[in-house]
């Protein structure tokens, strides 16, 4: 086992293992370190931790030392330096009229060289823009093509998932993707869907390769000859990931298909005999697994946190008998207790207490429920509150129910 640091430049691109040299350093933190460029500074990607004696190759560059405040104000002027020349690079290259797009500028930690990244479809002459940008910056001067990989990583963005590219996240290098690998997938085959911002086939067609590798070795291909419990029949159609295929038997009609799981098929060698002999029977029928039945009973989950110490109390399900039986309702609604004048829905009186005041009022004066009041009789303070507030709603709601006044103050006609 060995002890190294994982750091990554500019937060991009692969990550390297480095030598701690008795340093301390967490994730996350800035350190300077001797590469084959001179001093650089990097991020911490993983502090000091183990790796195998395989995985790492000798000899390790050390880390020189903890990024200090002073190495940090000397990369932000690194990347002020980086911007001005990105500005006078692309001037330079109008200028010469150069078939070349200007990627990104690296400035070296110790200030001795910058590096232009390009991209371009061919080989430039820049001789004599290297020329030209050396006059300008008086030190070395690199320009390096680059492919569109590469400039997608820089220039960074999303993909079509959503999510920022995974050249520019996470993935340390490009590994080689094939259209092979969309058609095992059952992926269409159109360019503009299976393609990535940077034109080229997209690296999430490689995560999945060795799951879909897997389940086609079981999975009879598009056209197959196989045999079923029902008989002979060529496969239509082919369902990888719920491993299961539907074939057109022999003497159904032309639209009879019938959907097998891959275990109840199995391919004919050599496919459907030419001579019309009898095909071999080759299937072996396997027991199904039968599917546990779920229990019928369950626990309503906890809704609410309780308290620590606080017991709360335990809540019966509501047996079949309850829930199938209709909730009763009030009958009326709010528009109608309004009408009725705006009394809302009355609570009705428990059985203990007897009738309610208005009731036991109407019954005194000896008349109920839908009789009317003696003419002799008051109406009693329910009753003229009740009237008065039906008429302050009708004058309120219809005020067309008025009869205009003449300007005397009298009714007109």
């Amino acid at each position: 086992m060995t002890e190294v640091v994982s750091i990554k430049f500019r937060n991009r691109g692969k990550c390297y293992y480095f030598d701690p040299a008795g340093v301390e350093l967490k994730t996350g933190d800035q350190a300077v370190v001797e590469t084959s460029k001179g001093l650089e500074i990097g991020t911490v990607i993983q502090g000091n931790h183990q790796v195998e004696d395989g995985q790492v190759v000798q000899p390790l560059r050390p880390v020189a030392r903890a990024a200090t405040d002073d190495d940090r104000r000397i990369e932000e002027l690194c990347r002020k330096r980086e911007r001005e020349a990105y500005v006078i690079g692309r001037q330079k290259i109008e200028a010469h009229g150069l078939d070349m797009k200007l990627v990104d500028v690296e400035c070296s930690f110790e200030g001795n060289k910058i590096i232009f990244f390009f991209s371009s479809d061919g080989r430039v002459d820049f001789r004599e823009l290297v020329k030209d940008l050396a006059g300008v910056f008086r030190t070395r001067i690199e320009l390096r093509q680059i492919g569109v990989r590469d400039e997608a990583r820089m220039l960074g963005g999303l993909g079509i998932c959503g999510r920022p590219f995974c050249c520019g996240s996470f993935m340390d290098e490009f590994k080689p993707v094939s259209t092979k690998m969309a058609k095992v997938q059952n992926l269409s085959l159109n360019p503009a869907k299976i393609s990535g911002c940077c034109g080229r086939l997209m690296c999430c067609l490689r995560y999945e390769q060795p799951a879909y590798e897997e389940l086609v070795k079981n999975v009879p291909k598009n056209g197959a000859f196989v045999e079923t419990p029902d008989g002979y029949g060529n496969v239509n159609q082919v369902n990888i990931l719920r491993q299961t295929v539907r074939v057109k038997l022999d003497g159904d009609g032309d639209d009879a298909f019938r959907q097998y799981d891959v275990d109840e098929v199995a391919a004919i060698p050599g496919g459907r005999p030419r001579d019309g002999s009898q095909p071999p029977h080759v299937l072996v029928v396997k027991p199904k697994k039968v599917k546990e039945p779920e229990p019928d009973e369950w626990e309503m989950p906890e809704m609410l946190v309780t308290a620590p110490g606080e017991e709360r109390p335990h809540r019966p399900m509501p047996s079949a008998e309850s829930a199938s039986e209709p909730e009763s309702k009030p009958s009326g609604g709010r528009h109608r207790n309004r009408h009725r004048g705006g009394q809302g829905r009355k609570e009705a009186a428990p059985a203990d207490q007897g009738p309610a005041p208005e009731k036991q009022n109407r019954q005194a004066r000896g008349y109920g429920k839908g009789q009317q009041r003696p003419k002799g009789d008051a109406p009693t303070p329910q009753e003229q509150s009740q009237k008065a507030r039906s008429k302050n709603y009708y004058s309120r709601r219809r005020p067309h129910n008025r009869r205009p006044k003449s300007e005397n103050g009298g009714k007109e006609g």
